[in-house]
């Protein structure tokens, strides 16, 4: 794809996606915009061994918009970062078709692999602000990582991850089309487990009334 072709892409995801722009030219002021010129050009030169070059040029766009791709990084079409601030791509990263990421997420690795040491996301992913998804995991298509989530391991399709570390809550979601990708709409874990031991709870007292009740009127009928 060349740089026009680009530049009308990133525009028609960025008006697709953020409900807050009003015009073709506010996209030349988003982050996302800027740092996905600079990746585009760094990732050529990148695959074509000018290591040196593409940092330098990936860093310019880390200087200008405060997220940070590594030129290795393989991203697929319809990819869009809102706000942004904060985010991290690692190398060996790899992300799929129509991905969204809010700001503050990391893609990144745990310090002790090598080779493919950054995850791998599928189509149609929503991953919310703060979320850290780390190592050479993969998360399978048409998930949702939640929030200030950290997942450390693979994600099956289809799926719904939130908590630290992250745990799958749903599953089987339908496909998630990109309007829909919100941020509130997630099962509370610990609520619900809580819940759980309250219930738990109100069974054994009511158990323990039952026998006690029992034991009274087994020492009646004794005496």
């Amino acid at each position: 794809m060349g740089m026009i072709s680009n530049v009308k892409e990133e525009i028609r995801i960025i008006k697709e996606r953020d409900p807050a722009i009003h015009s073709a030219l506010e996209v030349f002021l988003y982050p996302s915009f800027k740092v996905m010129l600079h990746y585009r050009a760094a990732h050529r030169l990148y695959e074509r061994g000018h290591y040196f070059w593409a940092r330098w040029l990936s860093q310019r766009g880390v200087r200008k918009t405060g997220i940070e791709i590594h030129p290795g990084a393989r991203i697929g079409k319809g990819f869009f970062i809102d706000h942004g601030n904060g985010v991290i791509i690692g190398e060996t990263t790899i992300i799929g078709d129509n991905v969204t990421l809010y700001q503050g997420v990391t893609l990144g690795g745990t310090g002790k692999e090598h080779g493919k040491r950054h995850p791998t996301l599928g189509n149609n992913i929503m991953v919310g602000a703060g979320a850290k998804v780390l190592g050479s995991c993969t998360i399978g298509d048409n998930c949702k990582i939640g929030a200030g989530s950290v997942v450390l391991g693979d994600v099956p399709s289809n799926s719904t991850v939130v908590g630290v570390p992250g745990r799958v809550v749903k599953r089987n979601n339908m496909a998630l089309p990109q309007e829909t990708m919100n941020q509130t709409d997630f099962p509370d874990p610990v609520k619900e487990d809580i819940a759980q031991l309250q219930r738990t709870n109100s069974e054994l007292i009511n158990r323990i009334l039952e026998l006690e009740t029992q034991v009274k009127k087994i020492k009646k009928e004794e005496t």
